[in-house]
Order: C-alpha cells, then sequence, then structure tokens
C-alpha cells in the first residue's frame, strides 16, 4: 500500500535536519540514516547500532500502519471513519485506538479541558497547515467550541467500540498520535536487540540509549546515582538542540543531555497562519477558540514516555507557566523547558543540570 511513496525534495530535507538539532555521536551508523514522509511530516531514523535495510523498512511500515489509524486528514482513516460516524452510532476500533485515546482523556481531565481530543471541529475550521487555512468568523468560532467536549465521547472496552454522541464532532489526535508512534518504534527496536539511535518523527524525539560508550560512562552512572550533573564532556549523553522558537532556519537557544528519555516541543512556530499582517499558530484554546496566547513561545518537555512528552507539551502550553508547571510536576519522571515571548526561559528543577543557554539573546526566568 505504502511501497511508492514519493521521494522528499532535497530542500525539505536539508530544512528538516537543520530543525532537527540532533547533535550526534561522532562513530557512523551501520546503515542509514534514512527519512520517510509518515503521519503527515519528515521523519528520521538513524540507528547507530544494528541498522540494516530490512530494520528500517519495519520501522516505516510500523509509521504508515499507524497513520492509516490515527491520520485526521486521511480519508478511510480508522478515525476519519469515528469522526464520519459522529452522531450515528458506536464504531469498532482497534486496542491500540482505544488506548491512545484513553490516553488522551487523562490528559483531558489533567489539564481541565484546554487539551481536548475533541478539538477536531475547530481545527478542520481554521485548516492552519492546510490550503484552505483562513481566520473564521465568531459565529463560526461559536457553533465549533459547541461541539467540543471530550465528556460526550464513548468507550467501550468490552466492545472495542468508540461513539462521538452529536452530529458535527470530531476527534484530532494529532497532539499524542506522533508521541504514541515514537513509544511504537522504541519497542520494535528493543524487539530486535537495537539499543541506540535517533528517533525524530517531524520534532518528537528519542535519543534511545546512550550516544557513545567510552571510559566516561562509569563515571556517569556515578553521578546519576547521586543526582548530580553530567559532565559537559561526557560522551554517553546524546545533545538535542533546543529550537530558538524566533528562528525558523533552526538555530538553538541551548543544548539538553538525554538519554532513554523522548524530547518534545510545542511551540507558535511550528505551524501557523498568517492573515492581514497577523500571525496565528496552531494550538488553539477549546476556550475561546483563537490560538492559545499566555506570554509563551514554545514548551519542551522530556519525559521517558513519548506519548505522554507529546501530550503534556501542548497541555502544558495551554496552560501557561504556573498551571503547566504544576501539570508537570503531577507526573512523575517529567521535566519541561518554557521558552517566553520576552526571552525568558523556565525550568523545573530536575532539568536545571542537563540543560545549557548558548544563545545571548535568551536569560533564565528570575
Amino acid at each position: 500500500m505504502h511501497k511508492n511513496r514519493a521521494p522528499i525534495p532535497a530542500a525539505f530535507l536539508t530544512a528538516f535536519f537543520a530543525a532537527a538539532l540532533i547533535f550526534a555521536a561522532c562513530t557512523a551508523p551501520v546503515w542509514g540514516p534514512e527519512s520517510q514522509f509518515a503521519l503527515g511530516t519528515i521523519c528520521h531514523i538513524n540507528l547507530y547500532e544494528g541498522g540494516n535495510p530490512g530494520i528500517y523498512s519495519r520501522v516505516f511500515g510500523r509509521l504508515w500502519e499507524i497513520e492509516d489509524i490515527f491520520s485526521f486528514n486521511r480519508e478511510h482513516s480508522l478515525l476519519d471513519r469515528v469522526n464520519q460516524n459522529a452522531g450515528i452510532g458506536p464504531l469498532r476500533v482497534s486496542p491500540e485506538f482505544i488506548d491512545v485515546l484513553e490516553a488522551a482523556l487523562e490528559m483531558a481531565e489533567k489539564s481541565g479541558g484546554l487539551f481536548d481530543p475533541t478539538i477536531g471541529p475547530l481545527v478542520k475550521l481554521w485548516g492552519i497547515g492546510t490550503e484552505e487555512a483562513r481566520v473564521p468568523g465568531e459565529d463560526e468560532i461559536r457553533s465549533a467550541l459547541g461541539l467540543i467536549n471530550y465528556r460526550d465521547l464513548e468507550i467501550n472496552r468490552e466492545e472495542n467500540t468508540v461513539f462521538l454522541k452529536y452530529p458535527g464532532m470530531a476527534l484530532d489526535l494529532g497532539a499524542i498520535a506522533k508521541g504514541y508512534a515514537v513509544d511504537e518504534i522504541v519497542l520494535l527496536l528493543a524487539s530486535q536487540g537495537i539499543g541506540r539511535g535517533i528517533i525524530n518523527l517531524g520534532g518528537d524525539v528519542y535519543a534511545l540509549g546512550e550516544r557513545s560508550i567510552n571510559r566516561r560512562t562509569m563515571r556517569s552512572t556515578v553521578n546519576e546515582f547521586f543526582r548530580r550533573p553530567p559532565y559537559d564532556d561526557d560522551e554517553s549523553y546524546w545533545r538535542i538542540g533546543i529550537q530558538d522558537p524566533l528562528d525558523h532556519l533552526g538555530s538553538h537557544i541551548g543544548i539538553l543531555l538525554v538519554k532513554n528519555k523522548s524530547v518534545v516541543s510545542s511551540g507558535t512556530y511550528q505551524r501557523y497562519h498568517e492573515e492581514d499582517g497577523i500571525l496565528y499558530h496552531h494550538i488553539l484554546s477549546a476556550e475561546s477558540g483563537f490560538p492559545v496566547e499566555n506570554g509563551l513561545l514554545s514548551v519542551t518537555i522530556v519525559s521517558e514516555s513519548g506519548i505522554m512528552a507529546d501530550a503534556i507539551s501542548t497541555a502544558a502550553f495551554a496552560l501557561g507557566w504556573e498551571r503547566g508547571l504544576e501539570l508537570i510536576a503531577s507526573i512523575p519522571g517529567t521535566e519541561g523547558i518554557f521558552i517566553f515571548e520576552d526571552l525568558s526561559v523556565g525550568l523545573t528543577p530536575g532539568i536545571r543540570s542537563y540543560f545549557t543557554l548558548t544563545n545571548d539573546e535568551y536569560r533564565f526566568l528570575r
């Protein structure tokens, strides 16, 4: 079904790699890296051990399977069929669809509804990131908001069915599906004994294993045991650049040291629509119906779980600094980086030892 995917334009790849901002290991991968278009973005997989054509084929095959399930814009995807059945009756779905949907509902509860998987009508109305993007009228927004309520979504685990209770309702799982895909690829690679590499699904990054195994590894392990900062020259940590949200060419504001962690950013720079000289970003408020405005440019979340990092980054952005901090603190093993419009940078306590600010235009929040 997916064998004849169109090749990716070289210019598109160049822009993607610049935005990825991943400082790779010095040793070359066995085979790869490889990039394909999936999940509505360029997905870049770089395995530093065990990579071969068969593994890469399985990885991208799994990504295309996930796209066929969760795509918001693909006709006849499972999600599209659920949306088409809104107000008509329950639709039988796969267990993994319910798993992801329940994770989204959990985040909806934690965020007080600011993260809402039934935000589809509003997403369709704005069309940001598509050729139909526009600023809708207030009456249109009001009508769309009336269709957004995650409590009007019914899940039957025994029957494996999902039902949107009212006509016009629509699920959009774009704020969580890529994170789920990251976790699935990590599991696939683990099943093949592959323990080092970078998974980058259009900005949803997972740093798998250690960047380099050398004599510093033991010292790094001791540091982690005593909760001490890693040495800057410890080559066991992958170095992930945190994108400058005001520079679309892909420069970074600082470097984050991670291993076996998912790093996901949500921000105003990722997708937007310009009209009459005003930029409208894609993170829409389920309360106002307009793009979220709270003084933030981006939020980056670090977690062992891709699906949690993906969902929390959007939810924390929508919640803003103080409530976003509360959300992150309520979820063990999660840390965050907040970048504000005034170029200040706020960190959660556990990430301070692993992040270095490198752009002089930015400063830490006082």
